[in-house]
């Protein structure tokens, strides 16, 4: 039977609509402004607002709470300095002199504004680039150390949008910052233009959310002589990108590695521990390898274009230990092998033709296929071919992992040396959840920080203007950049 949609349904919209603050909103901002859609036969507006419900309700354009008229096109009302924690209501009445139906009254909506002060919360950033006036990026606020070799730290994403919009506390977006405290330092600096008197309202403390990522759970160690013991963890080697843990020599040309897998630990089914040749470090690479599982037999395993599926030959019913390998020929072919006694070779497949420059990355790649998880695995007999580097090196790729260095605020004043406050965690850049950060005030002033008039903040990485260390890298995000009045439990996280 046919659905009968009531005839409301179908009406156009006569009343205004779409509220921002939306309806019910909490944590406002004390200088937020109000805007709405107008409804479809409206010529102007006439807008309502106050602190009581009935009044707004009530009102007139004789009352107090009429704030005058818009025109059409002008969907937007100033209000001006709100008060700290405080429910405000107002209403919108469409208005068309010609149809006598009008006006339309509208709905009461409220808000209720925050009971701290926004430093910044990450939501006015856009992805307009200049020379449009509207241009807003945030990387063009927070300044940070692009163009530079004694500053490490990089604000926004390259492409948009350039503010974070998954990865977020509070919000639609959050402020992404890749750091690398490699014999530099790494600080983004915001110029106060607004939240400037850090004593308003009688807030003592500022609070930041932050998240990092956690260290690098793979491995890399010999011991004893030829025996190399490798631990990962990872979705998989497969699909358009791979997360795995690496260990790796260079070569140039045309060259070849054995190895034999002694074991590889059973995370997965498709957990894999084997031989890779690979152009490149980035997750989407090019490769050719050869692995063992632990329980769906060897695998050859390559990704013939950047960025783009995979496809294997596996033979089932062959389990570690096992010896497995790749080579590369001067067309760029290779061939994947395997035997059970590293004299004996049977070739698994035919040799694929994979395009990569002259200059690779050759070496041992374990995955858990289990982000949960790490993976163990054992190789012995290792021997390579060709122009290769003496050195292995090794690293996780495609896992974001953080190296551990301490975090740090610095606020200032326009004259004078920044206040700086230390987080307790050394390795605050490794907490991997949201995780706020309350700082008494009085901190900074006790470092000489005249509070009435803050014109700076910075936020760090490593050891404020220490240019010697070793240092680290990694990426961090943060939120909510707030002053509150003392507090004496900290916000529950999400």
């Amino acid at each position: 039977p046919k659905q009968l949609i009531p005839q409301a349904a179908l009406a156009l919209p006569i009343k205004a609509g779409s509220p921002n603050p939306r309806n019910g909103a909490a944590g406002v901002k004390h200088t937020a402004g109000l805007e709405w859609g107008a409804g479809d036969y409206a010529v102007s507006h006439e807008v309502y607002f106050g602190a009581d419900e009935e009044a707004v309700k009530n009102a007139t354009t004789a009352s107090p709470e009429y704030k005058g008229t818009k025109a059409l096109g002008d969907e937007s009302y100033e209000p001006g300095e709100l008060g700290w924690a405080s429910t405000y209501y107002w209403r919108i009445d469409e208005v068309n002199s010609v149809n006598p139906d009008s006006p339309w009254i509208g709905s009461v909506w409220s808000f209720t504004t925050a009971d701290f002060l926004v430093v910044d919360d990450f939501e006015s950033y856009n992805d307009i680039d200049p020379p449009d006036d509207a241009s807003n990026r945030i990387f063009d606020i927070w300044i940070d150390g692009f163009g530079t070799t004694t500053n490490g730290a990089l604000v926004g994403n390259d492409l948009p949008p350039y503010a974070e919009q998954t990865t977020v506390h509070g919000g639609n977006q959050s402020m992404p910052y890749i750091y690398d405290t490699a014999n530099k330092t790494s600080e983004a600096t915001l110029t106060l233009v607004n939240t400037r008197d850090w004593t308003e309202e009688g807030v003592a403390e500022l609070s930041l959310w932050f998240r990092g990522y956690p260290a690098s759970t793979g491995s890399f160690v010999e011991g004893p002589v030829g025996t190399y013991t490798m631990t990962a963890s990872g979705t998989d080697i497969w699909g358009e990108a791979d997360e795995f843990h690496f260990a790796y020599k260079s070569l140039t040309g045309v060259g070849s590695i054995v190895a034999k897998v002694q074991s590889v630990e059973n995370t997965n089914n498709w957990a894999k521990a084997g031989v890779m040749i690979r152009e490149s470090l980035e997750p989407g690479s090019v490769h050719a390898t050869m692995v063992v599982t632990p329980v769906q037999g060897i695998s050859f395993q390559r990704r013939i274009t950047t960025d783009n599926v995979s496809s294997d030959t596996t033979t089932s019913g062959i389990e570690a230990p096992y010896w497995v390998k790749i080579e590369r020929d001067l067309a760029g072919n290779f061939t994947a092998s395997s035997s059970a006694n590293g004299t004996t070779w049977t070739v698994q497949s035919s040799p694929e033709n994979i395009q990569m420059g002259a200059d690779v990355y050759i070496g041992l790649a374990v995955t858990s296929h289990d982000v949960a998880q790490t993976c163990q695995a054992v190789f012995t007999n290792v021997t390579t071919t060709g122009n290769v580097s003496p050195q292995w090196a090794n690293q996780d790729v495609g896992i974001l992992a953080n190296d551990a260095e301490p975090l740090y605020v610095a606020i200032s004043n326009s004259a004078g040396s920044p206040a700086v406050v230390v987080h307790d965690d050394p390795a605050a850049a490794q907490i991997d959840t949201w995780t706020e950060w309350i700082i008494s005030l009085q901190s900074f002033a006790d470092q000489g920080i005249v509070l009435t008039d803050v014109d700076r903040i910075a936020i760090g990485l490593g050891t404020k203007d220490n240019m010697t260390t070793p240092g680290g890298s990694g990426k961090m995000f943060f939120d909510d950049i707030r002053l509150y009045r003392p507090r004496s439990e900290p916000e529950p996280q999400p």
